[in-house]
């Protein structure tokens, strides 16, 4: 009989429990814009650029160091991610983030979207802050082909359960004809990592 009860009582008020779900739009202030210039230019700002940079070409190499660098390669986006390690804090990566969304606006790219999403997975909570950027169409002569310098930029810092866990970028090429090329991939590392 108690199944009987339970079992409608189940079907009245689900024990179901929805996955947490959340997007939204934020805005890094002036004050922390300054803080990210200030850090960029800074030995520890440097000096962490320069790791990143010198291991990923390590592991073009097919080489690890620390901290790891993952390469994302296909025909139409190439990237890179960055583990997070004992090599980074947590603030020192979240400045990282904005880091290269600033070398992104240094390069003439436009930021289209700043957002963060908060999603439950088996059991987990993740946090992926994202900047996207796109080449400039402004001031775009329809009569010649467009420049996409090296096409769309997207840089993502996720986290789990709070606890940073990588940062990625990825750079998405137009393969339209009213686009010109790209410019390479390796350009645009070597241009990101500019000092």
């Amino acid at each position: 009989m108690a199944s009987f009860i339970d079992d409608i009582f189940g079907k009245l008020f689900p024990n179901k429990k929805t996955p947490v779900k959340h997007k939204e739009n934020f805005t890094q202030s002036p004050d922390a814009e300054e803080i990210t210039a200030s850090w960029i230019a800074s030995e520890e700002g440097k000096s962490l650029m320069n790791i990143i940079q010198k291991n990923y070409h390590f592991k073009t190499s097919g080489m690890n160091a620390n901290p790891e660098v993952h390469i994302l390669n296909s025909p139409y986006a190439n990237g890179f991610a960055v583990s997070y390690d004992s090599t980074f804090d947590q603030k020192s990566f979240s400045q990282l983030f904005f880091a290269f969304g600033q070398r992104m606006l240094d390069l003439g790219y436009q930021k289209i979207s700043l957002d963060r999403k908060i999603e439950e997975v088996n059991d987990v909570v993740r946090t992926t802050e994202k900047q996207y950027f796109k080449p400039p169409l402004s001031n775009v002569d329809l009569s010649k082909k467009i420049d996409q310098l090296y096409g769309n930029v997207s840089i993502e810092k996720i986290s789990v359960d709070e606890k940073p866990s990588y940062l990625k970028v990825l750079v998405t090429v137009y393969s339209d004809h009213l686009y010109l090329k790209a410019r390479p991939f390796e350009q645009f590392m070597d241009d990101l990592f500019e000092n």
